[in-house]
């Protein structure tokens, strides 16, 4: 941590740790710097995770969290970056490839855009779903039912 913040300094806007594993809220709009770092001198070359949390009451409503590991050192790091709806948050497909298929998920489930993506589309869902399940906000019984009562013809049993 004392690395991440001598480097990048103000943007890491909070670091501490969690059972032996480092975690630094980044700013947004340093992350590929950051990821690029993290990557090349740090040695954190596996991306094992790219996900994210609502919380629908805050102004940055996103928490978007990359799970990193270093094979050489036998260490995790988590980065996490705060965004607003209206947010796009920097695409790490070009540091991880992976990062490609884990951040159309996190579009898929929370709607957040990830600039600089290369085919940013949902994953999961039919391109005609309405929403974003994974928002706290979301009502899946009255998407659910409504698309398979549109799309199958039948009346969800749910």
């Amino acid at each position: 941590m004392k690395r991440y913040r001598a480097r990048f300094g103000d943007s890491i806007r909070e670091a501490w740790t969690d059972r032996k594993q480092a975690i630094l809220v980044v700013a947004r709009e340093r992350l590929v710097e950051i990821a690029q770092y993290s990557r090349d001198d740090e040695q954190f070359n596996f991306l094992a995770d790219l996900t994210a949390v609502d919380w629908p009451k805050r102004e940055k409503r996103f928490d978007v969290v990359l799970n990193l590991y270093s094979f050489p050192k036998n260490e995790r790091l988590r980065l996490k970056v705060h965004a607003a709806e209206s947010e796009p948050v920097p695409s790490v497909t070009g540091i991880w490839p992976v990062a490609n298929w884990l951040e159309r998920e996190a579009f898929d489930m929370f709607g957040i855009v990830f600039e600089g993506h290369p085919g940013l589309k949902r994953i999961l869902l039919p391109d005609e779903w309405q929403g974003h399940p994974l928002r706290k906000d979301y009502d899946i019984l009255t998407q659910d039912t409504a698309w398979v009562r549109e799309n199958l013809g039948i009346e969800s049993g749910q």
